[in-house]
């Protein structure tokens, strides 16, 4: 039998709104850090690393996330294995992010499989993964289009769920009540749809044309406007926005998998959660002689049965039972644990009203490092700035704010007006509003320092770019 190349395919993105105040829009679920340091997309990636045969990694992401997933990818690529990335302009579901994968994989390698993995999930047991996949395998190699049902423990509402007997998928179904799913259960034939995939590109592409030919083509015409750029052991293919506008916004699920008759599944027990509320997520910690699970430092007097996660603030609890208390510089979460999946009704809120606590934290990724707003009041704001050894921001001038920079860590490169200079710790230097200016990290180590802007108008759109590495606008 022929041999198939297995490409493990991440999906990173959604906005993981019942994970609200960690989970923002540019900081998504898979972002998030757990317990022993390592973010979910770091376990995604080492998850498809692990496999046998595996030399390349595919992501499918959004454009803003880029840098920021590069970041992650190279703390846990210990192996150097090739990556590359599918860059959405915006969020089109599961069945868009499929079908360039699946066009871009055929293109390279007709005789290659595709393992599809969403970044936001957490697999316990990496042996019994790794079985698992070589099972789906096989049923991809005989052209299947392959879903992995996950031995269902209680009877979830949460899930979609599998009807099987054996490999042969009977039907899907969506989220039932509680009756309903604890029926599901008794029958012993229903799975948890775990949402992660395996087949042949070529397979799937034969089944979307059959099936739901209008994405396929919208994607086809969409990746031939693309810009890709190859270097060394990494390639990124920017999805050109007008012709990505038009792909249906529709899942995987719906468009394909549930109208297939080359559909198979691969029940399993792989230790597979969704992390799909804080109540789950605060599973993973230890509980106390009292129920509790604390992330962070907290004092407790007369407390029962709660979670509690903070960044940094101590947090005090006095005579509570049942809650989710989480604790960012910026926001604080405050729910019944029995409430756990109306979290996102709050993050919905925001987005709807336009407040920036949906979308961005204090503390801001940007790929040359980050910053953390430290105070904002009328007509100033005050940052604190890590830039990465070697990295530099771009050239650019702002109409309305002048600002101040205090070196405290590193030493600072800076272009300010027609000069450009040096700027060591405990050193300071002052750019007039309407000077082009740029700083840059020359060093080894992180370069620190301290922003303080004064103006009338101090919002992060007031930027005018004249060069850029990084392809920003």
């Amino acid at each position: 039998m022929q041999h198939y190349t297995i490409i493990p395919v991440i999906l990173c993105g959604g906005a993981g709104s019942r994970l609200w105040p960690v989970s923002r829009e540019m900081h998504p679920k898979p972002f998030i850090r757990l317990s022993d340091g390592q973010s979910l997309l770091q376990k995604a990636f080492l998850r498809g690393a692990q496999l046998p045969d595996v030399s390349e990694i595919l992501t499918v992401t959004n454009r803003e996330l880029f840098f920021k997933t590069e970041d992650e990818y190279r703390e846990v690529n210990v192996r150097r294995l090739a990556t590359s990335f599918l860059l959405e302009p915006f969020g089109r579901n599961t069945a868009a992010a499929v079908a360039a994968a699946a066009l871009y994989v055929a293109a390279k390698q007709a005789d290659a499989i595709l393992l599809v993995l969403p970044a936001d999930h957490l697999i316990a047991d990496q042996s019994a993964f790794a079985k698992a996949v070589e099972e789906a395998r096989r049923l991809a190699e005989q052209g299947k289009l392959v879903t992995f049902g996950i031995q269902p423990v209680a009877p979830e509402t949460g899930y979609g769920y599998i009807e099987a007997d054996g490999h042969r998928v009977l039907r899907f179904v969506e989220k039932p009540d509680a009756a309903t799913a604890a029926a599901y259960l008794k029958t012993g034939r229903f799975y948890w749809n775990s949402g992660m995939f395996c087949f042949k590109a070529t397979t799937m592409l034969e089944e979307m044309r059959q099936h739901c030919a209008g994405i396929l083509d919208a994607v086809q015409t969409c990746l031939t406007q693309s810009r890709c750029v190859e270097g060394k052991g990494l390639t990124q293919c920017e999805l050109e926005p007008d012709g990505f506008a038009k792909v249906p916004d529709i899942s995987i699920d719906y468009a394909v998998m549930e109208k297939s008759d080359r559909v198979a599944v691969v029940p399993c027990d792989i230790g597979w959660s969704d992390i799909g509320s804080w109540s789950a997520l605060g599973e993973l910690s230890t509980a106390d002689a009292n129920g509790n699970r604390v992330e962070g430092e907290a004092l407790l007097h007369d407390v029962e049965n709660c979670f509690i996660h903070s960044d940094g603030r101590l947090v005090g609890a006095v005579g509570v039972h049942d809650l989710i208390i989480v604790d960012t510089p910026d926001a604080l979460l405050v729910a019944d644990k029995a409430r756990a999946q109306d979290v996102k009704h709050l993050y919905n809120q925001l987005k709807a009203s336009g407040h920036e606590a949906h979308k961005l934290h204090r503390t801001v990724h940007r790929p040359w490092g980050d910053y953390t707003v430290l105070e904002e009041g009328d007509r100033y704001k005050i940052k604190r700035i890590v830039v990465k050894p070697g990295a530099s921001l771009s050239l650019q001038m702002h109409h309305h704010r002048s600002e101040h920079w205090i070196v405290v860590q590193g030493m600072a490169k800076v272009v300010n007006g027609e000069k450009e200079f040096f700027v060591a710790a405990n050193e300071s230097t002052y750019i007039p509003a309407g000077h082009r200016h740029q700083l840059a990290n020359p060093g080894v180590l992180p370069l620190v320092m301290i922003e303080v802007q004064c103006g009338d108008y101090v919002g992060e759109d007031d930027i005018v770019r004249f060069e850029d590495v990084y392809g920003r606008a």
